[in-house]
């Protein structure tokens, strides 16, 4: 689903404005590459701060390694309509940086006293004795911008991925990974340190960074990408004390499936419930250095631990019947007659399809809302050469056929559209399946 830019004229210039990315699954973001999500509740909505992955081109970036030149952020009151509030910091805008590094790597952000403090590390100038990973802070006044970027990093500090935790009495805490994972102190201006270095002990061997520490009735977890094997899992630990010492608990989510070497991560609760936000190569199977950022539901057990989160493609968050609802982002999928394939491989930014290659196979979609007043019929974007015909039923307790839509013949994307079967209104989970003819292509399918 590409994402149009509008410019409009404003006072002396062009400004852009980014409108809302409509995509309630995973991964979340589906116009650009995203990685290391951070996300923040501010002012009652969910932020996202993720790094930004791009292709390296010709003198710009590391052949075969992650190229990163700047930050977006994106904003969703609903975990389904995500706003990219476009570029908030640039290597080419923080004076201390090295304009060419192409490593702007994980974030952070939080607010405290009514300024947003963007945390953010990338390779400093030589000058002065001074070299290797430094991280800046960047300040605003609004979660989404415009930042500022203080004219020297932190003094102190030399590492990757900050995180910034402030407790309820007040105090900032500084984490960050490079040659262990370390905390220290933040002053109340949280662009100095409080206190000196301490390195984090008693974690298990190996490489470990992206540390994110929360909170949860009174126990601090310390969470972090760890590599047991040959790529990240996600794992946690848990203290007393937002320094340490923290025991090791467990782990959050295991290794890729599909060999993305990387996993970087936040947790955070928004309305009463907890989410997982992470990464994965969704957009880019053949090269892990161009990433997307995901979410899902986290639990905890009743003694605190973690359930283990499994990824899913469906994601979080209610899909509106009236928008276009992509199945391949399935919920339970029938492998033996179901396949998902991109909708065009020289872009996958277009994203996928449903291919249903026999009789018999079907996806499953959960949650999505067909609101208090019941539309009259299903509209399905398909393909098929033979013709068929897709059935799509809901589970739950009203269980039944919703509409029957006949795809006919042709080579080409068509819309085809049926009446519903019976008046449905309300949260279902759908099933599509193919009963007849096929093999049928779905791009996705809307109720109007």
């Amino acid at each position: 689903m590409m994402k149009m830019r509008l410019a409009v004229r404003i006072a002396m210039g062009w400004i852009l404005l980014f409108p809302a990315v409509s995509w309630p699954q995973n991964p979340l973001i589906t116009d650009q590459f995203t990685a290391d999500p951070t996300a923040r509740v501010f002012q009652g909505k969910v932020f996202v701060y993720p790094s930004h992955d791009i292709p390296v081109e010709p003198g710009k970036g590391r052949p075969g390694w992650f190229c990163m030149a700047d930050y977006h952020v994106f904003s969703s009151e609903n975990l389904t309509d995500w706003n990219d509030h476009g570029v908030i910091v640039s290597q080419n805008t923080v004076p201390w940086a090295d304009s060419a590094a192409y490593s702007m790597w994980a974030p952070d952000c939080v607010e405290r006293n009514g300024k947003y403090f963007f945390y953010f590390p990338t390779p400093a100038r030589v000058k002065e004795g001074r070299f290797g990973m430094g991280i800046g802070v960047a300040v605003a006044d609004s979660p989404s911008g415009p930042f500022t970027p203080e004219p020297e990093p932190i003094k102190g500090v030399s590492g990757i991925d900050p995180n910034v935790f402030i407790d309820k009495d007040g105090q900032a805490y500084l984490y960050w990974a490079g040659r262990g994972m370390s905390v220290a102190k933040l002053k109340e201006n949280m662009t100095e340190l409080a206190s000196e270095r301490q390195e984090i002990q008693d974690l298990p061997k190996g490489m470990k960074e992206g540390p994110f520490l929360f909170e949860r009735n009174g126990v601090y977890y310390f969470t972090y990408p760890h590599v047991e094997n040959k790529i990240e899992r996600l794992e946690y630990a848990v203290g007393d004390n937002p320094m340490g010492p923290f025991t090791f608990k467990g782990v959050i989510m295991d290794e890729s499936p599909t060999g993305c070497w990387t996993n970087h991560h936040s947790v955070v609760e928004y309305k009463g419930q907890w989410f997982l936000f992470y990464h994965h190569n969704d957009l880019s199977p053949h090269f892990d250095k161009n990433r997307s950022i995901r979410a899902d539901s986290l639990f905890f057990e009743p003694d605190g631990s973690i359930r283990k989160v499994i990824p899913t493609l469906r994601g979080v968050g209610l899909t509106p019947a009236g928008r276009e609802i992509q199945i391949d982002r399935y919920t339970a999928l029938d492998t033996s007659g179901a396949a998902i394939a991109f909708l065009d491989t020289s872009n996958r930014f277009l994203g996928w399809k449903t291919e249903l290659n026999k009789t018999g196979a079907w996806v499953r979609y959960n949650s999505v809302d067909l609101g208090p007043a019941a539309p009259k019929s299903a509209l399905v974007r398909a393909v098929s050469e033979s013709g068929g015909t897709i059935e799509i039923r809901s589970f739950g307790p009203e269980k039944g056929l919703i509409s029957r839509v006949e795809i006919p013949k042709s080579g080409e994307w068509i819309l085809s559209r049926s009446a519903l079967a019976r008046k449905t209104s309300g949260i279902h989970n759908l099933c599509v399946s193919l009963i007849q003819g096929g093999p049928v292509s779905v791009d996705w399918i809307r109720f109007e």
